[in-house]
């Protein structure tokens, strides 16, 4: 018999309209000890089970708790570090908000500061108001407990990468089974945890991952609906939403948010969704949001009956969420208002806010300084996508001190990047020093001309060793493992952090959000949307230079899909701009004028390549 989801309770149902989502391994490594208690949501990255288990040492010995050590040696060790550590984590909270819900309602008070953060047109927030101007006390005292009976922490989200998926081995350098691979033992110490929270699936597909998520009961809805540990996937388009949701669905898992995330104006690694822009991808998403959930239910409901698990007459709530280049209270406000999404993610900005992420000293200057010209699209991912770098942090320079003295690579303590086999049976890292030695030899030997030489050289050295690098500022922060080794920070901040320049407090940056407070700096900044049109047009121009002088059918028929998708975005944009009644008739034209621009520098790339962009569509049909 089919059961009734009228009633949803769950950590879904934040009390802010925007998370902090994942930066790097560790610059939100534990992000949720420092603003959970607040009701703001974040995500850790669980993919470095090294520094996940740094971490624990570091908060049992700053909390009096005992610390057992979980060492490589032991069985299933990377899941079971995951699992302690989010345990901890999960306790740290919740004694954090117990704090902050008892203590008085005064001047400068922690729960006074939970309810100053919430945005203005908050219920919760207006019942707070309303108890402030209360004289008599007995009432007021009523209206308090009101206000402490309604407070919630935020959610304590994780976060895999589906591509690091490394296969392990045990002793005897025997290959480990299946469930023992880097994805699936994360997210078997995750589906452990006592958290009730959401796991969040970031960067495509991965089959035997998302199949492995059937086994946990914790992923399943119970009787009333609720359930304990919620999906989330990160995606750049609609399509691969439908794709992957029915994949879960099939399986009787549900997809609680689908968080649409902009393919190249964001941090870390890009994914560039085929010259398809936000505007319209969000567009797509509000057409067709109801046709997907009754799609993904009508799915989800027949693999319930098959496995005997609690079925529903209606479908679960499913949230659509934006995140990637957000920078004003505008932009946010808009997105919610045009596109009917339910929240927002905020990330790059809060580099600069030493409450919430981890970034160590060196690096947060380098930061507050950055411009626009500081940020960029590199190749030194080893994965071989295309990776958000600021220029001049510490990872790159001491990358290239190793190349100045003859030794170039990294020695690859960690290995969660290694994926090339051309030197040797197992995978190994295109940044250690064993690949790049190996990769040199081979090139010594091509006897190439000085320019082709170095040419060659340099797409070898650039790699670099981010899956350590990007978890040294914690470390360095916290003063954890040995003084006397040196760390070189990666970071990989989104291109917005070009217009904050300042270091700032929780409530400031939250107050920004709110369009309460403004924290840009006096430099010029784009609509969020004209910067992605204007990475996407730069991106198009180098992918076509990539392929010459002469390109394969199937790179032609991307590169046509890619032109016609931007052309279509640039369209839709021209309607939309006029829309932004918030913003000043100055601001509207502004980015009308900047539209035509990359209209224009569209235009003149086609014309570049024409004998590329002319062939005949139907040419290319089987391709």
């Amino acid at each position: 018999m089919a059961l009734s989801c009228i009633l949803w309770v769950s950590m879904s149902n934040s009390i802010h309209t925007f998370h902090v989502p994942v930066m790097g391994t560790g610059f939100s490594i534990d992000t949720p000890i420092k603003v959970a208690q607040y009701g703001i949501s974040s995500v850790i990255s669980i993919v470095d089970d090294c520094l996940v288990e740094e971490m624990r040492k570091y908060y049992c010995d700053s909390t009096g708790e005992s610390y057992a050590p979980i060492t490589k040696y032991d069985e299933d060790y990377r899941a079971r570090r995951i699992t302690e550590y989010l345990n901890l984590v999960d306790r740290i909270v919740k004694q954090k908000f117990d704090v902050v819900k008892n203590s008085c309602f005064e001047v400068g008070s922690e729960i006074t500061k939970y309810f100053e953060l919430l945005p203005d047109h908050s219920p919760l927030k207006s019942l707070y108001v309303k108890m402030l101007k209360v004289a008599d006390l007995e009432l007021k005292k009523k209206l308090q407990d009101d206000l402490r009976a309604q407070m919630k922490p935020g959610s304590i989200d994780v976060n895999i990468m589906t591509k690091l998926d490394r296969t392990n081995y045990g002793p005897g350098d025997k290959e480990l089974p299946m469930e023992y691979s880097d994805a699936l033992a994360a997210l078997r110490g995750y589906a452990k945890s006592t958290l009730s929270s959401a796991i969040v699936f970031s960067a495509g597909i991965n089959r035997r991952l998302y199949s492995y998520a059937e086994k946990f009961k914790d992923f399943y809805a119970d009787a009333t609906g609720t359930i304990k540990k919620r999906i989330i996937l990160k995606v750049s388009d609609y399509r691969s939403s439908i794709i992957q949701g029915k994949f879960f669905a099939k399986k009787g898992l549900w997809i609680s948010e689908f968080r649409v995330e902009s393919g190249l104006n964001c941090g870390g690694h890009c994914f560039p969704a085929e010259g398809f822009l936000m505007g319209p991808i969000l567009d797509e998403f509000k057409r067709c949001k109801k046709d997907l959930v009754q799609s993904l239910h009508a799915v989800y409901t027949e693999a319930c009956k098959a496995k005997n698990e609690p079925v529903f007459e209606q479908p679960h709530p499913v949230r659509i969420t934006a995140q990637g280049g957000i920078g004003t209270y505008n932009e946010d406000q808009f997105l919610f208002k045009q596109y009917e999404i339910d929240g927002t993610g905020w990330a790059t900005p809060f580099l600069l806010v030493p409450e919430v992420t981890n970034v160590d000293p060196a690096t947060l200057a380098k930061l507050s300084a950055a411009t626009e010209k500081d940020t960029y699209t590199s190749d030194i991912s080893p994965l071989g996508v295309p990776f958000n770098n600021l220029a001049g942090n510490l990872s790159d320079e001491e990358k290239m001190r190793k190349v100045e003295k003859g030794r170039p690579g990294s020695a690859c303590p960690k290995g969660y990047l290694v994926s090339n086999t051309e030197f040797t049976p197992k995978p190994i890292c295109t940044a250690s020093r064993q690949y790049q030695k190996l990769k040199i030899d081979a090139l010594n030997l091509m006897n190439l001309a000085p320019t082709a030489y170095k040419e060659k050289f340099d797409v070898i050295i650039k790699k670099a060793c981010i899956c350590n690098d990007l978890s040294e500022s914690p470390l360095i922060n916290h003063n954890i493992g040995n003084p006397a080794v040196k760390r070189f920070t990666a970071v990989c901040p989104g291109p917005n952090i070009a217009y904050f320049s300042k270091i700032v407090t929780l409530r400031e940056m939250v107050d920004h959000i709110y369009g309460r407070l403004n924290l840009l700096n006096s430099g010029y900044r784009p609509n969020m949307f004209i910067k992605e049109l204007k990475m996407n047009v730069e991106y198009f121009s180098r992918e076509i230079t990539k392929c010459l002088p002469k390109p394969m059918d199937r790179q032609i028929a991307y590169l046509q899909e890619f032109k016609k998708n931007l052309s279509e975005g640039i369209e839709y944009y021209k309607d939309l701009f006029p829309q932004m009644v918030n913003e000043s008739a100055e601001y509207r034209t502004k980015c009308l004028e900047e539209l035509e621009y990359f209209k224009q520098k569209l235009d003149e790339i086609i014309k570049s390549h024409i004998e590329i962009f002319s062939q005949p569509s139907a040419l290319l049909a089987s391709v």
